[in-house]
């Protein structure tokens, strides 16, 4: 397995888990906000590129850019289905609903690159899976009649996030800066039409601090790190890494806002790592005897 690669995987999605307290900070709409992240990103992408003159070096594969591109309009609808899903349906159950998505990356990723799954790997997406649910608290299991607009929303979110992810472990030609860079650019040009600009015109200096703040940091660097890791990992070790943003989401949680977690929420968070550490744990060399 490839240390670094993991390693930047789990910074992406320890960073990533703080999206939700920084977001909420800006005072923007959801879409509005999805606008300005893929706007900064861009412009750092773009920059990153340019002065790393990793231009000089790119390889322009007319293939590979279409699946970047396609895998830039796949992130898209990944971001607008689960906060509309938001917009109608607790979080709480959203969020449940989006990580199925990683499941249906380990299933979908095992049958393409035929990947035997075994018992243990299931059984720690299992608690990965429940772990989050618990999280989430006990708002999951009290829904009187389910939404089943809101259902379908986070169930799309969901699908578009296993196929980006799926998409962006194929990518190995073009480098990972203009990778990211047109996925983000792509963003900006399929938002800018329905983008409600008069809800930049009231924001503070600080909520643009913080704006600009998941713009280069929780999209452009994140997706950048997410991009280098994904090409160098299976989709089986990827989709388990996932997990990690949920737990980092509670723990900022207790640790700046001083948010105290059930009995319930601290199994989720033990689950959830239980989950982590079986899916990336060495693995045992088998040991072939000498032929006699």
């Amino acid at each position: 397995m490839n240390k670094i690669a993991l390693i930047q995987l789990s910074i992406a999605m320890a960073i990533f888990g703080s999206i939700g307290l920084f977001s909420r900070l800006t005072g923007l709409p959801a879409i509005e906000l999805i606008f300005v992240r893929s706007i900064c990103a861009t412009l750092f992408l773009l920059a990153v590129w340019l002065l790393t003159r990793t231009y000089k070096k790119e390889t322009w594969d007319k293939r590979e850019l279409l699946m970047i591109t396609l895998c830039g309009v796949s992130n898209i609808f990944n971001w607008i289905f689960l906060f509309k899903a938001f917009e109608v349906i607790s979080i709480t159950v959203a969020i449940s609903l989006y990580h199925i998505g990683p499941i249906l990356m380990l299933v979908v990723g095992a049958m393409i690159y035929r990947e035997k799954l075994s018992r243990g790997i299931m059984i720690a997406m299992f608690a990965c899976f429940v772990g989050t649910i618990f999280i989430m608290g006990t708002d999951v299991f009290t829904a009187e009649t389910p939404n089943w607009q809101g259902i379908s929303y986070g169930l799309l979110a969901a699908v578009f996030y296993a196929s980006t992810m799926l998409l962006g472990t194929t990518f190995h030609k073009t480098s990972v800066y203009m990778t990211t860079l047109i996925q983000m650019f792509t963003a900006v040009v399929l938002l800018a039409p329905f983008i409600k600009y008069d809800s930049y015109q009231h924001l503070t200096n600080t909520q643009w601090f913080y704006a600009l703040l998941t713009g280069v940091v929780h999209t452009g660097i994140v997706y950048l790190l997410l991009y280098s890791s994904i090409r160098n990992l299976t989709p089986t070790v990827v989709s388990f890494m996932v997990f990690i943003d949920p737990a980092v989401a509670i723990l900022l949680d207790i640790i700046i806002i001083g948010f105290l977690p059930s009995s319930l929420q601290i199994i989720g968070i033990l689950a959830i790592f239980f989950g982590l550490f079986y899916a990336i744990r060495p693995q045992k060399k088998v040991l072939i005897p000498p032929a006699k």
